[in-house]
């Protein structure tokens, strides 16, 4: 799922992007409140983890802005400062969690992904689709209780279809979510389609009906 990790200590920056994007996330960054803004402005993110000490702004104001344009975004502060005020105040804003420095990256990432499963699984250890069965903390998939092996990107596929079950997702939608800022760079679907191709035969061959529909001029449903 997309995250945007908006923090100016360009080593902590680049580490936490290195070490989500391992776990299968799209991450996006900005180095400070101007940028963040913007970014919010521009696309959607599943989750925004956002430093409060900010050159511009604080991240405290970026939680205020995302509430005023009712984002669906979850949201992790992170700070130096071990301070009980910052941390009320951050999930009074409407902050989902708060993680004071220095902190494991792993310890970060099971937060992001107990924060997804809250707000698009109702916090469900497995996710059931039909059947389908997700295990996220394992990052493995099965279809009548046999293994289905997926590379990550088509695992954030089915993820991503899951939560928007039966409902149009563009084409766009899709490039945004697999790519991120890159997207634009694809200069064509072909690799949209051929990710959908290799999953739907994977889940097929395990015994699955054919859930990927395809809407014409627009993109699919997974129903």
């Amino acid at each position: 799922m997309n995250i945007l990790i908006i923090e100016d200590e360009q080593a902590l920056q680049e580490s936490i992007a290195q070490y989500l994007g391992k776990q299968g996330y799209v991450c996006e960054v900005a180095t400070n409140f101007r940028e963040g803004i913007q970014k919010i402005s521009d696309a959607e993110y599943e989750c925004i983890i956002a430093d409060i000490g900010l050159p511009y702004g604080s991240g405290l104001d970026i939680v205020k802005e995302l509430k005023q344009i009712r984002s669906d975004a979850g949201i992790i502060i992170i700070s130096a400062k071990d301070s009980l005020e910052d941390k009320l105040n951050g999930l009074g804003l409407g902050a989902d969690d708060y993680l004071t420095k220095p902190f494991h990256l792993s310890e970060l990432s099971a937060r992001v992904n107990a924060l997804l499963r809250r707000k698009h699984f109702g916090g469900n250890t497995s996710i059931i689709f039909q059947d389908i069965q997700v295990n996220p903390a394992s990052k493995s998939v099965m279809v009548h209780q046999k293994p289905v092996e997926l590379t990550a990107r088509e695992y954030q596929l089915l993820l991503y279809f899951i939560a928007n079950q039966n409902r149009v997702i563009t084409k766009s939608a899709l490039a945004s979510h697999l790519w991120g800022d890159e997207y634009d760079m694809a200069g064509s679907y072909d690799f949209i389609y051929s990710h959908i191709k290799n999953l739907r035969r994977k889940l097929m061959d395990a015994g699955a009906p054919d859930h990927i529909k395809t809407v014409y001029g627009t993109g699919y449903r997974f129903e």
